[in-house]
């Protein structure tokens, strides 16, 4: 059985589209439309738009409105961490509510499972937040030279 294209899926499925976009952007320099990213790693650009927003409402990137418009970082990459990307593209980390102790038993495993979940989830973040998306970047030599999208 082939490793090759297996890959590690924790966390919400738009984090690595999420995280390739802020490269992509960091890498650039410039303002980039949705298509324009969305073309770079290989998603929708509707799609994109709807990580790209959730990217904006976290304060991560800026989205200028308009036919000429699109996204641009708002903070460095060095200043950007796994982190952040993460928890902007999750749906939100809810700490479980504690139980009465009554209760059907699939209830309580529901809710000792929700537990675990999200202390999970929690040390995922805490982990992630260790890395900035510049060191991602510096990982990879493809993105050692800067492309330039935006004179295409």
């Amino acid at each position: 059985m082939s490793t090759a294209n297996r890959g590690v899926n924790i966390g919400p499925p738009r984090f690595k589209i999420a995280v390739h976009g802020i490269v992509w952007l960091a890498n650039s320099g410039c303002l980039l439309s949705s298509a324009a990213i969305a073309n770079q790693v290989d998603s929708h650009a509707t799609f994109m738009r709807r990580v790209m927003q959730s990217l904006a409402d976290a304060g991560l990137v800026e989205s200028k409105g308009g036919r000429e418009g699109g996204y641009m970082l708002r903070k460095s990459a060095d200043d950007i961490t796994l982190g952040e990307v993460f928890s902007a593209v999750s749906a939100g980390c809810v700490e479980p509510e504690e139980s009465s102790g009554c209760g059907e038993a699939g209830d309580l495993l529901d809710m000792e499972l929700e537990k675990i979940l999200f202390e999970a989830e929690r040390r995922t973040i805490e982990y992630l937040s260790s890395f900035t998306i510049r060191q991602v970047m510096n990982r990879v030599e493809f993105f050692s030279k800067p492309c330039r999208p935006c004179e295409e």
